[in-house]
């Protein structure tokens, strides 16, 4: 066997175990972008401990069916293709395309995995605009901090009331 064809194997073998391992998978057509536009965007996907990476279709296809993840349309893995995936957030990965689309007017999402489950590219859309964790997090601390706030306002006027 060829060292080239090792390689592939060894190649498909990892990208299998990144996509069984990620919460989601996003991939792109990155058609039109120059090398310092690709550059910023490796930047925000490492800060947030995303993978990006170019393969070849046909190596995704391998990956993704080696993987167990059949159900997607494999026109979608024509042309050019960038996958990001992440095995710590399921929003990161399409919220940073979405920017960077906004950004740039030049990427388009075909289509995602997240959590096993296929999404079409109006899907990842949405789940772009859902905001990052952190966000989540203090708006849900916010919601519940509210209630107590209100309670002790309300104690506190019961009590400058009752001091007159």
């Amino acid at each position: 066997m060829s060292a080239n064809l090792e390689a592939k194997k060894q190649l498909v073998a990892d990208m299998q175990e990144g996509f069984k391992n990620a919460k989601s998978i996003v991939f792109v057509d990155y058609k039109g972008i120059n090398v310092a536009q690709d550059t910023e965007l490796r930047k925000k996907f490492k800060n947030e401990n995303v993978t990006y990476k170019v393969y070849k279709n046909r190596l995704i296809s391998r990956a993704l069916d080696g993987a167990g993840i059949t159900n997607y349309d494999p026109t979608l893995l024509e042309g050019s293709t960038a996958v990001a995936f992440s095995t710590i957030d399921e929003v990161a990965p399409a919220r940073i395309f979405a920017e960077t689309i906004k950004e740039l007017q030049k990427l388009d999402i075909k289509f995602g995995v997240i959590n096993g489950q296929i999404f079409d590219k109006s899907q990842v859309e949405s789940l772009a605009n859902i905001p990052a964790k952190p966000v989540l997090i203090a708006m849900l601390l916010g919601l519940l901090k509210e209630p107590m706030s209100a309670l002790v306002r309300g104690l506190n006027a019961i009590a400058e009331k009752n001091k007159n």
